[in-house]
């Protein structure tokens, strides 16, 4: 079974005067049949009202956060982990207990 990544932004911190966005909570979870992980972050976020490419709170989409928080902790490099952590769920290398 293929892994599923979704990401997802709880909440987003802002400065109300200049409308822009200061910190991105961002959280991506991974789903392989009955396994599943997550990891959550945060990311800062230098805004500039005066850039072409601006987009004020107000208009701001989830889908914007989440490609820029993709961007800030590297898409590939976190649902890689989150990868690995599943296969050792599926196939553990460690255990613990005691024999008795």
């Amino acid at each position: 079974m293929a892994i599923t990544y979704t990401w997802t932004i709880p909440t987003v911190e802002r400065t109300i005067a200049t409308g822009g966005i200061d910190v991105i909570h961002w959280r991506c979870s991974a789903v392989d049949g009955d396994h599943s992980v997550g990891s959550y972050g945060i990311v800062g976020c230098t805004p500039d009202p005066s850039a072409s490419d601006f987009i004020a709170y107000a208009d701001v989409t989830e889908a914007n956060c989440i490609a820029w928080a993709q961007a800030h902790v590297g898409k590939d490099d976190t649902e890689a982990a989150l990868a690995a952590q599943i296969a050792v769920l599926k196939a553990p290398t460690q255990a613990a207990g005691v024999p008795w």
